[in-house]
């Protein structure tokens, strides 16, 4: 149950004043939220002489320094009716100095946030349309230097348009026609609590009659796209359960995804204590195959209320939004959120088995054939998370990118396998997670750990080498992905020339043609080279990421037809004709490849018993009425 009820009020000059457990007072009116901008106003405590406020850098989940800071405008600073001087720190962008004058005790921030157009990419968190709005309080939030993030204290109201409805898990003292009050939060929270509203909105308890709510709150730019199919609904329920029986236990008041479904928004997820920040296609949740595309997301942000928020790497947890965060052990952060997450979407019922196993081959061919393994190891891909997130995707194979999330995964399926095998069957990753996430159930807290407590941990479930074993898979160079989860698992990756499934939603979905695993490339939908892999034909052929397919033996280019070439190449002895273009410039390559079509898939190896199989069963009984075919 939430702490706070909400109260209704005639209107917000009834709200409560700035009081002495509420250092911060911040105003957002978000009715122009339309119009691509939010108009904040923040009232803050000040004492004679320069006051340095922040506006937040080092955003938690972002793993980097994306505080959107080039969009904070029309910045003024008020005593009373006297505006004040201010001057940005030349050194530190995100830092500002005002000069407060003797008789003030408080003053007065005002400014606008301008907001990402459409699906425009930006560093900044939220996205609107002429329908909806994900709004992140960071966006608006200046506040002194050498304030405690967990102690001080704001008090937040923001103005919606007009019949607009929202979700947060921040909790809502006042409601009115013109606006929410919410209850005094700290700073952590104030951050880790974004507000999902709009024109179409939707809210579903998964779990009526919980002493902890957890909800699916979703808004749209239509009602049409709010229809989520009835299964599914049962299997985010599910997925709840599963959850719980997992780690046994929560740390979260309530929980609540916020999932905005809008074409015209940037498509991602970022994780919160107790919500998460879901973005997807408007028809992300009521078309099968974007559905299925789509599903591991939930499941993945929602361990991470367990797995890097309430259990947070120690050089994660950082005093304030300003000091760099140490990135060093997303192998275990993002990692295994994605191991977990993968496992949960099948155990809930949003995957099957063979879902599963499809998208791990793919995710594990891949990384078998970077390049970038002979002289980067994954624990670097982990340490330069600020540098690579934002990297083009030309040249990923060689440079190797945010590696930790698949690899991670990799590892500990492999940790898991182990523990199995070890022990019988008696022991597995399941009782690491309930020793290592669980304790008691309560309000959100962060707990921290290091490296050595990962290691002890695993060890109080089976004596292992645990150290050694993390070593030479994290921080040691690796030509070859880690296969042992795979292989010990029962099973073995092979190619064959069929397409998997998922590979071939993929690519309708995201309009691109995967050929990584046969000439070594992948292609936009405009036919634009993306990425080239090192050392297979497509490279040794000369060509390079940036051209653009022109033709195939003769034909204008279609996928289609460049794959139509390369089956044929396998019984002819001829070269497959290419025209590209090279910035306006025209080049005739010859692409002498015969090995047909290649695409990853894991077989079945009946040498060894099926633990990936076991692995990827519920915990909890499934009602006959919510079973679906496991797939396998």
């Amino acid at each position: 149950m939430r702490w706070w009820l909400p109260v209704v009020a005639s209107g917000l000059a009834t709200m409560s004043a700035f009081g002495e457990d509420a250092r911060l007072r911040l105003d957002v009116d978000a009715r122009d939220a339309t119009r691509k901008v939010l108009h904040a106003r923040m009232t803050i405590p000040a004492q004679a002489g320069t006051l340095t406020l922040y506006y937040p850098k080092w955003i938690p989940g972002s793993h980097g320094p994306y505080g959107p800071v080039p969009d904070l405008t029309g910045l003024q600073f008020k005593a009373g009716k006297e505006t004040l001087k201010w001057r940005r720190d030349a050194e530190d962008m995100y830092a500002f100095h005002v000069e407060i004058p003797e008789s003030a005790t408080t003053i007065e921030a005002i400014y606008d946030f301008l907001l990402a157009a459409g699906d425009e990419s930006t560093l900044s968190d939220s996205s609107v349309t002429a329908q909806l709005l994900v709004f992140n309080w960071n966006l608006v939030l200046l506040y002194p230097k050498g304030a405690s993030l967990r102690e001080t204290k704001v008090v937040a109201t923001l103005r919606l348009p007009q019949g607009w409805k929202y979700g947060t898990a921040m909790p809502v003292t006042i409601t009115t026609a013109d606006g929410l009050e919410f209850a005094p939060v700290s700073l952590e929270t104030l951050v880790d609590s974004p507000v999902l509203a709009g024109a179409h909105f939707k809210s579903i308890n998964l779990l009526p009659g919980r002493a902890a709510s957890q909800t699916v709150e979703l808004a749209a730019d239509s009602d049409a796209a709010l229809d989520i199919p009835k299964e599914t609904t049962a299997q985010l329920s599910r997925l709840m359960v599963e959850a719980g029986e997992l780690f046994g236990s929560y740390h979260y008041h309530d929980y609540h995804f916020l999932m905005a479904l809008s074409d015209h928004i940037f498509h991602f997820a970022i994780e919160h204590h107790e919500s998460s920040d879901d973005r997807f296609p408007e028809r992300g949740w009521v078309d099968d195959d974007q559905r299925t595309l789509n599903a591991y997301l939930l499941p993945h942000e929602l361990v991470h209320s367990w797995n890097g928020k309430y259990r947070r790497p120690a050089g994660l947890a950082t005093p304030d939004f300003q000091q760099p965060a140490k990135t060093e052990l997303l192998w275990m952060y993002e990692g295994l959120t994605q191991y977990l997450g993968n496992m949960l979407t099948v155990r809930s019922g949003l995957w099957t088995n063979e879902t599963y196993r499809q998208d791990l081959a793919l995710a594990a061919a891949r990384l078998d054939l970077r390049a970038g393994r002979t002289w980067r190891p994954l624990a670097d891909t982990a340490v330069g998370a600020p540098l690579n997130w934002f990297s083009r995707s030309g040249g990923r194979a060689w440079r190797r990118s945010a590696d930790y999330y698949h690899e991670g995964h990799l590892i500990w399926l492999e940790a898991d396998v182990l523990l199995r095998q070890r022990t019988h069957g008696k022991k597995s990753l399941d009782d690491f997670c309930r020793g290592f996430f669980g304790g008691k159930s309560g309000p959100p807290e962060v707990v921290t750990y290091t490296f050595d407590d990962v290691v002890a941990a695993l060890n109080r479930v089976e004596t292992y080498d645990w150290r050694g074993f993390f070593e030479s898979r994290v921080n040691a160079i690796a030509p070859r992905a880690p296969l042992g989860g795979i292989e010990g698992g029962g099973w073995k990756l092979v190619f064959t020339d069929k397409m998997p499934d998922t590979l071939k939603t993929s690519e309708a979905v995201n309009e691109f043609t995967d050929l990584i695993y046969s000439i070594g490339l992948t292609i936009g939908k405009d036919g634009a080279v993306d990425d080239v892999l090192p050392g297979l034909p497509a490279d040794k052929a000369g060509i390079s990421s940036g051209m653009k397919f022109i033709a195939v033996n003769g034909r204008r280019y279609s996928s289609e037809l460049l794959r139509a070439a390369i089956k044929e190449a396998k019984s002819s002895p001829g070269a497959i004709e290419l025209i590209l273009e090279n910035s306006e410039f025209f080049k005739t390559i010859k692409l002498d490849y015969h090995e047909g079509e290649k695409y990853p898939h894991l077989e079945r190896d009946a040498t060894k018993p099926d633990v990936l199989s076991q692995i990827l069963k519920p915990l909890v009984a499934v009602p006959a009425d919510t079973k679906r075919s496991s797939g396998s």
